[in-house]
């Protein structure tokens, strides 16, 4: 599967730039339907590569399934309109698919409906019980690599990347969608089909920090999650709640720390 297409585009030109005709690589952004033995559970808006590693991560950080042992299969198709991934689970994990199936959260910027999703979105998380110790030199040293794992997003400009890094910095695994969630479930179900452990490292996220990222990151249980974009209050909160670090406006000349509850981040002189 491809994750960008082309477009014949005109090009205005602004002060000392000539007008021309370009093709402009564009980022593939598709309705991607998730089913669980055959029961409709949601459809986001993704970029069509990777499914299956999306399908096992989307699984994990849902809180479906607690390990990706208990995926049996997964099959995704091209439709007409889009894709469809059919996901098997065994009886007896159905339960919760059909409990948050019923009250699921909308996606969409229509906001919640009835106090059963709001409690649903604020359902107690579980605490990081893993801790790792890194620097901020390998914080910049993972930010300085990032471009390097960002193939679709350097071409197309639309693409949001998620990278595991080693304690180190050293970026392990990487993966992209147009949506920030979904390159953080690619990530996480790619971590999952390696054996990688997310408790080893941190993940870094070319995006805003909110709250569904705080818990997807803290639900696959990696101590330090880095954006590089801003956090929400409600980030921030569920964050403490959960015992993640959090680090973010990560730039070259600096990184803000809105909490590092296991000192995960070593002090100068520390190392």
């Amino acid at each position: 599967m491809n994750g960008t297409e082309q477009a014949r585009v005109m090009r205005l030109g602004l002060e000392n730039v000539s007008d021309g005709e370009l093709v402009r690589p564009l980022a593939i952004e598709a309705p991607v339907a998730i089913e669980y033995n055959g029961l409709g559970y949601a459809v986001m808006m993704a970029t069509p590569d990777h499914l299956e590693d999306f399908a096992r991560g989307f699984t994990l950080s849902e809180g479906l399934v607690d390990s990706v042992a208990r995926i049996e299969a997964i099959d995704v198709h091209e439709i007409a309109d889009g894709w469809i991934v059919r996901i098997a689970l065994p009886p007896e994990a159905m339960e919760p698919v059909i409990a948050r199936a019923r009250t699921r959260v909308s996606e969409s910027s229509c906001g919640l409906c009835g106090m059963d999703n709001i409690a649903e979105v604020l359902r107690p998380l579980p605490r990081i019980a893993a801790t790792i110790q890194t620097t901020r030199e390998a914080i910049a040293r993972a930010l300085s690599r990032l471009h390097h794992h960002q193939p679709m997003g350097l071409r197309t400009g639309a693409m949001h990347a998620a990278a595991f890094c080693a304690p180190d910095g050293t970026i392990l695994l990487a993966a992209e969608d147009v949506g920030r969630h979904n390159a953080l479930d690619k990530l996480i179900g790619a971590m999952a089909r390696e054996g990688r452990d997310a408790a080893t490292g941190l993940i870094l996220l070319s995006a805003r920090c909110s709250f569904e990222l705080v818990e997807k990151t803290v639900r696959a249980g990696c101590p330090l999650l880095v954006t590089i974009s801003a956090p929400t209050s409600l980030a921030v909160d569920r964050a403490a709640q959960a015992g993640l670090a959090l680090v973010a406006l990560a730039r070259r000349d600096s990184v803000l720390v809105f909490g590092d509850p296991q000192h995960v981040l070593l002090q100068e002189g520390e190392a």
